[in-house]
Protein backbone atom coordinates (compact mmCIF):
# COMPACT_ATOMS: atom_id res chain seq x y z
CA UNK A 1 0.00 0.00 0.00
CA UNK A 2 3.07 2.44 1.07
CA UNK A 3 4.38 1.94 -2.30
CA UNK A 4 1.41 2.65 -4.36
CA UNK A 5 1.27 6.14 -2.41
CA UNK A 6 4.26 6.24 -3.07
CA UNK A 7 4.17 6.12 -6.97
CA UNK A 8 1.05 8.14 -6.96
CA UNK A 9 2.36 11.10 -4.83
CA UNK A 10 5.48 10.72 -7.70
CA UNK A 11 2.83 10.59 -10.73
CA UNK A 12 0.87 13.68 -9.20
CA UNK A 13 4.30 15.53 -8.34
CA UNK A 14 5.03 14.72 -12.39
CA UNK A 15 2.54 16.85 -13.85
CA UNK A 16 2.63 19.31 -11.01
CA UNK A 17 -1.00 18.52 -10.40
CA UNK A 18 -1.90 21.29 -7.75
CA UNK A 19 -1.64 23.29 -10.53
CA UNK A 20 -4.86 22.56 -12.38
CA UNK A 21 -6.08 25.62 -10.24
CA UNK A 22 -4.66 27.70 -13.23
CA UNK A 23 -7.06 26.82 -15.92
CA UNK A 24 -9.75 24.89 -14.39
CA UNK A 25 -11.55 28.02 -12.55
CA UNK A 26 -12.14 30.07 -16.14
CA UNK A 27 -13.30 26.71 -18.03
CA UNK A 28 -15.82 26.36 -15.00
CA UNK A 29 -16.41 30.44 -15.55
CA UNK A 30 -17.44 29.66 -19.10
CA UNK A 31 -19.59 27.04 -18.39
CA UNK A 32 -21.38 29.16 -15.60
CA UNK A 33 -21.92 31.39 -18.12
CA UNK A 34 -23.16 29.32 -20.43
CA UNK A 35 -26.01 28.38 -18.46
CA UNK A 36 -27.54 31.63 -18.62
CA UNK A 37 -28.59 29.69 -22.20
CA UNK A 38 -29.07 26.43 -21.03
CA UNK A 39 -29.55 23.52 -18.37
CA UNK A 40 -26.76 21.59 -16.95
CA UNK A 41 -26.70 19.16 -14.66
CA UNK A 42 -23.91 17.68 -12.35
CA UNK A 43 -23.18 15.15 -14.77
CA UNK A 44 -22.11 17.85 -17.55
CA UNK A 45 -20.03 19.34 -14.62
CA UNK A 46 -17.72 16.48 -13.54
CA UNK A 47 -16.56 15.81 -17.29
CA UNK A 48 -15.70 19.16 -17.77
CA UNK A 49 -13.47 18.59 -14.89
CA UNK A 50 -12.00 15.42 -16.10
CA UNK A 51 -11.80 16.88 -19.45
CA UNK A 52 -9.34 19.82 -17.87
CA UNK A 53 -7.66 18.11 -15.76
CA UNK A 54 -6.75 15.27 -17.86
CA UNK A 55 -5.88 17.52 -21.20
CA UNK A 56 -3.76 19.79 -18.48
CA UNK A 57 -1.67 16.24 -17.29
CA UNK A 58 -1.30 15.28 -20.74
CA UNK A 59 0.13 18.34 -21.77
CA UNK A 60 2.51 18.67 -18.99
CA UNK A 61 3.62 15.26 -19.00
CA UNK A 62 4.25 16.03 -22.86
CA UNK A 63 6.23 18.96 -21.75
CA UNK A 64 8.39 16.85 -19.19
CA UNK A 65 9.11 14.49 -21.78
CA UNK A 66 10.57 16.65 -24.13
CA UNK A 67 12.18 18.76 -21.88
CA UNK A 68 13.85 15.95 -19.98
CA UNK A 69 17.63 15.99 -21.54
CA UNK A 70 17.14 20.02 -20.52
CA UNK A 71 15.98 19.68 -17.31
CA UNK A 72 18.72 17.59 -16.33
CA UNK A 73 21.04 20.43 -17.38
CA UNK A 74 19.23 23.18 -15.82
CA UNK A 75 20.23 23.47 -11.91
CA UNK A 76 16.58 24.45 -11.24
CA UNK A 77 14.80 21.58 -12.64
CA UNK A 78 17.02 18.95 -12.27
CA UNK A 79 15.36 17.64 -9.68
CA UNK A 80 12.00 16.88 -11.35
CA UNK A 81 11.06 13.12 -11.99
CA UNK A 82 12.74 12.17 -14.92
CA UNK A 83 16.10 13.65 -14.70
CA UNK A 84 16.75 11.94 -11.12
CA UNK A 85 15.11 9.13 -12.34
CA UNK A 86 11.81 8.95 -9.72
CA UNK A 87 10.27 7.96 -13.17
CA UNK A 88 11.54 6.46 -16.43
CA UNK A 89 10.74 7.54 -20.01
CA UNK A 90 8.60 4.79 -20.52
CA UNK A 91 5.90 5.09 -17.80
CA UNK A 92 6.03 8.88 -18.48
CA UNK A 93 4.97 8.24 -22.03
CA UNK A 94 2.66 5.81 -20.71
CA UNK A 95 1.09 8.39 -18.48
CA UNK A 96 0.45 11.24 -21.89
CA UNK A 97 -0.97 8.47 -23.83
CA UNK A 98 -3.56 6.97 -21.00
CA UNK A 99 -4.29 11.03 -19.90
CA UNK A 100 -4.79 11.74 -23.65
CA UNK A 101 -7.42 8.75 -24.24
CA UNK A 102 -9.11 10.30 -20.75
CA UNK A 103 -9.50 13.42 -22.63
CA UNK A 104 -10.51 12.46 -25.42
CA UNK A 105 -13.47 10.20 -23.78
CA UNK A 106 -14.40 12.90 -21.65
CA UNK A 107 -14.81 15.14 -24.77
CA UNK A 108 -17.24 12.26 -26.34
CA UNK A 109 -19.18 12.14 -23.30
CA UNK A 110 -19.56 16.05 -23.43
CA UNK A 111 -20.71 16.32 -26.56
CA UNK A 112 -20.13 15.18 -30.51
CA UNK A 113 -18.37 19.03 -31.12
CA UNK A 114 -16.63 18.73 -28.26
CA UNK A 115 -14.59 15.63 -29.55
CA UNK A 116 -14.21 16.78 -32.96
CA UNK A 117 -12.06 19.95 -31.33
CA UNK A 118 -10.64 17.95 -28.86
CA UNK A 119 -7.73 16.72 -30.91
CA UNK A 120 -7.17 20.37 -31.76
CA UNK A 121 -7.04 21.26 -28.30
CA UNK A 122 -4.51 18.82 -27.49
CA UNK A 123 -2.14 19.96 -30.38
CA UNK A 124 -2.45 23.36 -28.91
CA UNK A 125 -1.48 22.24 -25.22
CA UNK A 126 1.34 20.26 -26.91
CA UNK A 127 2.95 22.62 -29.58
CA UNK A 128 3.62 24.76 -26.23
CA UNK A 129 6.33 22.28 -24.94
CA UNK A 130 7.76 22.86 -28.61
CA UNK A 131 7.82 26.58 -29.45
CA UNK A 132 10.48 27.65 -27.81
CA UNK A 133 12.68 25.95 -30.09
CA UNK A 134 11.37 27.42 -32.73
CA UNK A 135 9.83 31.00 -31.81
CA UNK A 136 10.58 33.79 -28.94
CA UNK A 137 6.96 34.24 -28.88
CA UNK A 138 6.47 30.87 -26.16
CA UNK A 139 5.08 32.49 -23.86
CA UNK A 140 2.10 33.45 -26.12
CA UNK A 141 1.71 30.25 -26.85
CA UNK A 142 1.24 28.96 -23.03
CA UNK A 143 -1.47 31.54 -23.14
CA UNK A 144 -3.03 30.41 -26.44
CA UNK A 145 -3.08 26.73 -24.62
CA UNK A 146 -4.79 27.83 -21.78
CA UNK A 147 -7.10 30.52 -24.08
CA UNK A 148 -8.84 26.88 -25.04
CA UNK A 149 -10.27 26.35 -20.92
CA UNK A 150 -13.38 28.77 -21.42
CA UNK A 151 -14.14 28.13 -24.90
CA UNK A 152 -14.00 24.64 -23.94
CA UNK A 153 -16.40 25.22 -20.78
CA UNK A 154 -18.69 27.09 -22.81
CA UNK A 155 -19.12 24.75 -25.75
CA UNK A 156 -19.51 21.61 -23.14
CA UNK A 157 -22.61 22.72 -21.42
CA UNK A 158 -24.29 23.43 -24.48
CA UNK A 159 -23.61 27.31 -25.51
CA UNK A 160 -23.20 28.72 -29.00
CA UNK A 161 -22.48 32.10 -30.18
CA UNK A 162 -21.94 34.98 -27.56
CA UNK A 163 -18.87 37.02 -27.00
CA UNK A 164 -18.35 35.91 -23.66
CA UNK A 165 -16.22 32.69 -24.06
CA UNK A 166 -14.25 34.78 -26.03
CA UNK A 167 -13.52 37.88 -23.86
CA UNK A 168 -12.48 34.90 -21.47
CA UNK A 169 -10.40 33.38 -23.63
CA UNK A 170 -8.49 36.41 -24.15
CA UNK A 171 -8.27 37.23 -20.55
CA UNK A 172 -6.92 34.28 -19.73
CA UNK A 173 -4.10 34.11 -22.73
CA UNK A 174 -2.71 37.42 -21.67
CA UNK A 175 -2.85 36.46 -17.85
CA UNK A 176 -1.35 33.44 -17.85
CA UNK A 177 1.02 34.15 -20.76
CA UNK A 178 2.03 37.14 -18.50
CA UNK A 179 2.97 35.42 -15.64
CA UNK A 180 4.77 32.70 -17.85
CA UNK A 181 6.86 35.90 -19.05
CA UNK A 182 7.51 36.65 -15.56
CA UNK A 183 8.46 33.11 -14.90
CA UNK A 184 10.75 32.66 -18.15
CA UNK A 185 12.84 35.51 -16.62
CA UNK A 186 14.61 33.23 -13.94
CA UNK A 187 16.09 31.02 -16.99
CA UNK A 188 16.96 33.73 -19.04
CA UNK A 189 21.19 33.19 -19.22
CA UNK A 190 20.06 29.06 -19.63
CA UNK A 191 17.98 29.68 -22.34
CA UNK A 192 20.60 31.99 -24.34
CA UNK A 193 23.26 29.01 -23.33
CA UNK A 194 21.29 26.47 -24.73
CA UNK A 195 20.20 27.96 -28.13
CA UNK A 196 15.95 28.17 -26.53
CA UNK A 197 13.72 31.15 -27.35
CA UNK A 198 11.74 33.35 -25.18
CA UNK A 199 10.48 36.74 -24.71
CA UNK A 200 13.13 37.23 -22.12
CA UNK A 201 16.08 36.16 -24.48
CA UNK A 202 14.64 38.11 -27.31
CA UNK A 203 13.88 41.84 -25.02
CA UNK A 204 15.90 41.17 -21.73
CA UNK A 205 14.18 41.29 -18.51
CA UNK A 206 13.33 44.94 -18.03
CA UNK A 207 11.67 44.95 -21.70
CA UNK A 208 10.14 41.67 -21.00
CA UNK A 209 8.52 42.81 -17.21
CA UNK A 210 6.73 45.70 -18.86
CA UNK A 211 5.32 43.19 -21.55
CA UNK A 212 3.83 41.03 -18.52
CA UNK A 213 2.50 44.40 -17.37
CA UNK A 214 0.70 45.00 -20.22
CA UNK A 215 -0.83 41.54 -20.38
CA UNK A 216 -1.89 42.00 -17.31
CA UNK A 217 -3.71 45.37 -17.74
CA UNK A 218 -5.19 43.88 -21.14
CA UNK A 219 -6.37 40.99 -18.76
CA UNK A 220 -8.57 43.18 -16.46
CA UNK A 221 -9.69 45.43 -19.09
CA UNK A 222 -11.08 42.35 -20.79
CA UNK A 223 -12.98 40.86 -17.19
CA UNK A 224 -14.47 44.43 -16.67
CA UNK A 225 -15.70 44.09 -20.40
CA UNK A 226 -17.80 41.54 -19.64
CA UNK A 227 -20.65 43.00 -18.39
CA UNK A 228 -20.75 44.59 -21.79
CA UNK A 229 -22.02 41.51 -23.49
CA UNK A 230 -23.71 39.95 -21.04
CA UNK A 231 -25.67 41.11 -17.76
CA UNK A 232 -23.71 40.73 -14.90
CA UNK A 233 -24.84 43.04 -11.21
CA UNK A 234 -22.57 46.02 -10.04
CA UNK A 235 -21.13 43.29 -7.59
CA UNK A 236 -19.17 41.73 -10.42
CA UNK A 237 -17.23 44.99 -11.22
CA UNK A 238 -16.64 45.57 -7.59
CA UNK A 239 -15.01 41.89 -7.24
CA UNK A 240 -12.95 42.11 -9.93
CA UNK A 241 -11.38 45.92 -8.75
CA UNK A 242 -11.13 44.65 -4.94
CA UNK A 243 -10.03 41.01 -5.41
CA UNK A 244 -8.34 40.26 -8.71
CA UNK A 245 -6.72 43.57 -9.47
CA UNK A 246 -4.94 43.86 -6.17
CA UNK A 247 -3.46 40.11 -5.88
CA UNK A 248 -2.11 40.40 -10.20
CA UNK A 249 -0.47 44.24 -8.50
CA UNK A 250 0.83 42.42 -5.64
CA UNK A 251 1.95 39.40 -7.51
CA UNK A 252 3.67 42.16 -10.81
CA UNK A 253 5.35 43.91 -7.76
CA UNK A 254 7.23 40.63 -6.00
CA UNK A 255 9.40 41.15 -9.64
CA UNK A 256 12.00 43.62 -10.03
CA UNK A 257 14.75 43.32 -13.05
CA UNK A 258 16.91 43.62 -9.95
CA UNK A 259 15.12 40.63 -7.89
CA UNK A 260 13.84 37.56 -9.32
CA UNK A 261 14.14 35.79 -6.34
CA UNK A 262 10.61 36.00 -5.84
CA UNK A 263 9.33 34.80 -8.46
CA UNK A 264 8.48 31.73 -7.17
CA UNK A 265 5.96 33.39 -4.93
CA UNK A 266 4.68 35.15 -7.17
CA UNK A 267 4.04 31.78 -9.07
CA UNK A 268 1.95 30.32 -6.08
CA UNK A 269 -0.14 33.67 -5.83
CA UNK A 270 -0.69 33.35 -9.41
CA UNK A 271 -3.24 30.39 -8.57
CA UNK A 272 -5.79 32.16 -6.48
CA UNK A 273 -6.89 34.54 -9.42
CA UNK A 274 -8.36 31.91 -10.98
CA UNK A 275 -9.75 31.02 -8.18
CA UNK A 276 -10.70 34.38 -7.02
CA UNK A 277 -12.61 35.48 -10.37
CA UNK A 278 -14.72 31.99 -10.15
CA UNK A 279 -15.88 32.97 -6.76
CA UNK A 280 -16.42 36.56 -7.99
CA UNK A 281 -18.68 35.17 -11.09
CA UNK A 282 -20.59 32.70 -9.40
CA UNK A 283 -21.78 35.14 -6.91
CA UNK A 284 -22.61 37.67 -8.79
CA UNK A 285 -24.74 34.98 -11.44
CA UNK A 286 -26.25 33.14 -8.44
CA UNK A 287 -26.96 35.68 -5.91
CA UNK A 288 -28.66 37.84 -7.68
Amino acid sequence: MGRVVTRLVTYLSFVRFSHSVFALPFALSGALLATRHTTVGWQTIVWILVAMVSARSAAMGFNRLVDARLDALNPRTANRELPRGAMTVREATMFVIVASVVFLFASWRLSPLCLLLAPIALAIVFWYSLAKRYTSYTQMFLGLAMAVAPVGGWLAVGGRGGWEPWILALAIGTWVGGFDVLYACQDLEFDRAHGLRSIPVRFGVRTSLAISRAMHVVTVVCLLALPFVTPLPRLYDIGVIALVVPMLLYEQSLVRADDLSQVKRAFDLNGYVGILYLLVLAVSLYAF
